[in-house]
């Protein structure tokens, strides 16, 4: 085997939370920046923190040798028509591309309850016929086409708890009614337990060709069945501890990493856990996912020489 040079990079919940501000809210930016890159991560996706000017953003990560891996932009293409949400996602694009950036993070917020301590993950939007479903295929498919062709730059589709495409059959219906040539998918571990595949990899499995970007993210499997029972929201389980980092959860991330390997995946792997700091303090924690995952990758990518 060859070495797998696949990068790792985190997303800034570890330290601050855009859906739930009071979680890290008084950590500033340059402390989650200094301590990402001296645990060895070599990028990091955008959080609410970070510049809007395209340069200044560039300046902020250079200083502390990082790149930019992406950014969620939060998309309205159930409703919206893909003249208007291209006019709304021109800045971000326009910042992301500036920054080298090869992906647009797509999540669904049209209707979604994501972000609503109040609401139980049931009450979660639905598309309730075909023609629903293809009439917003068709809309990410002229939406990523032109997003590739203004900016070089593919949609990589979030699933997403609270929102239109969440359990593993949303999944397959996406990945089958839309166009791989214009929408990647995103594959979240912890949202796609979540969502109910018991068994992640198998779903990753199904749609790895269509995987342009990774988050890994563990989770508490109790804390899950918890607040499903509970009739709980998902802001309400982040808070219960329904995720973690690699290697502090229940998901197989040997089994994960595998199949991306065998796979031949190139892209980011991201680090990602909704937690809040004080409860899981953050340079550990991150440390935690980080050595998780170049542990796992050092395996992997191992020659046959050094296996023998």
């Amino acid at each position: 085997m060859n070495p797998w040079n696949v990068p790792i990079g985190i997303n800034p919940l570890s330290w601050m939370n855009d859906d739930l501000p009071a979680l890290g809210g008084d950590t500033p930016l340059s402390t989650a920046l200094r301590e990402g890159a001296d645990i060895g991560y070599t990028g990091f996706e955008l959080g609410n923190k970070f510049p809007s000017d395209p340069a200044a953003l560039k300046a902020v990560l250079a200083e502390y040798g990082l790149a930019c891996v992406s950014g969620w932009y939060s998309g309205h293409l159930a409703q919206s028509t893909v003249e208007d949400e291209v006019k709304r996602c021109s800045a971000h694009l326009k910042k992301l591309h500036f920054n080298g950036c090869k992906l647009l993070v797509y999540g669904e917020v049209t209707g979604s309850i994501q972000g609503r301590m109040d609401i139980p993950l049931s009450k979660r939007p639905r598309f309730t016929d075909q023609a629903q479903w293809a009439a917003y295929a068709a809309r990410l498919n002229v939406f990523g086409a032109q997003i590739k062709i203004r900016y070089g730059i593919t949609l990589a589709y979030h699933h997403h708890m609270g929102a239109y495409v969440e359990s593993p059959q949303d999944i397959d219906r996406l990945m089958a009614l839309t166009d791989p040539d214009c929408v990647s998918l995103l594959f979240d571990t912890g949202h796609a337990f979540y969502g109910g595949a018991g068994d992640p990899v198998a779903l990753l499995r199904k749609h790895i060709q269509r995987v342009a970007h990774v988050h890994c993210k563990d989770v508490r499997a109790s804390v899950i069945q918890q607040t499903r029972n509970q009739g709980l929201s998902f802001l309400a389980g982040v808070l219960n501890g329904t995720f973690t980092v690699p290697g502090d959860g229940d998901l197989d991330f040997n089994a994960v990493l595998s199949a991306l390997h065998e796979a031949n995946y190139e892209g980011w792997l991201v680090v990602e856990a909704e937690q809040d700091p004080a409860v899981a303090p953050s340079y550990a924690y991150a440390k935690k996912g980080y050595e998780t995952l170049r542990r796992i990758v050092n395996t992997l990518g191992v020659t046959q020489a050094e296996v023998h």
